[in-house]
């Protein structure tokens, strides 16, 4: 609210935001941050101690039924490790929810879905910035991923046992740098192309907004490029 203007400092963003219901304030590696204030506010009267009860209440209610405060023997999720977390049945189950999430807009004559009896001696060319790069993969507050357990599209497609060759055109998807030349001779022969772009936390991410929605850099070239 300080930052946009509609209150001229911290104290009074405390009161405004208690007033209208925040209970919570993100305000991680901030050592100033603006609930500090709410002392302050309370001793001013801005705020009541019956108020700031009734903030902190369902705070403490969610810790308690998370478990935070009972002994770790008593916590049934303090013994989890990847074992559990990347066992068979987890990692089948993440894969049944990607595959569900995806929105196809346009299947034009049944190419997909892709089927590995049908690609046997077919020629696939994967390219793009986002196609074996798994850094670029995971969004804005994502947690730091295993490089063992991430399947870039790459990396899935030579499972499905065609010939697989790839090429980014450009390393990160600001995509400054394009080489066209190598783009060319790797699609040139092949039977299916898969082009992978987008943009990733590099371009856009909280604090980093974007003042329009086309594609960065070369990246549309390299589309045009890969479908003529």
């Amino acid at each position: 609210m300080l930052g946009h203007h509609y209150t001229h400092s911290f104290l009074e963003t405390a009161v405004a935001s208690v007033n209208a219901g925040c209970n919570l304030e993100l305000s991680y590696g901030m050592r100033n941050n603006v609930f500090m204030r709410i002392p302050q506010a309370l001793a001013m009267g801005n705020i009541t101690l019956q108020m700031l009860r009734d903030r902190v209440r369902p705070l403490f209610y969610t810790r308690m039924r998370l478990g935070e405060f009972d002994p770790p023997a008593m916590n049934p999720y303090s013994s989890l490790d990847l074992s559990v977390v990347q066992s068979p049945e987890h990692r089948n189950l993440s894969l049944e929810a990607a595959v569900k999430s995806f929105v196809l807009l346009k299947n034009v004559r049944g190419t997909l879905p892709l089927r590995a009896r049908d690609l046997s001696g077919q020629h696939l060319a994967v390219v793009g910035p986002f196609a074996d790069n798994p850094r670029v993969l995971f969004g804005d507050y994502a947690p730091v991923p295993e490089p063992q357990y991430i399947y870039t599209p790459r990396r899935g497609l030579e499972m499905l046992g065609a010939n697989v060759s790839f090429t980014a055109g450009c390393s990160e998807p600001r995509c400054q740098r394009y080489s066209r030349a190598e783009l060319v001779r790797v699609v040139g022969t092949a039977d299916v192309v898969l082009v992978c772009l987008g943009t990733g936390v590099d371009v856009e991410t909280e604090a980093k907004d974007r003042s329009d929605l086309s594609l960065p850099g070369h990246q549309l070239e390299l589309l045009q490029d890969a479908v003529q």
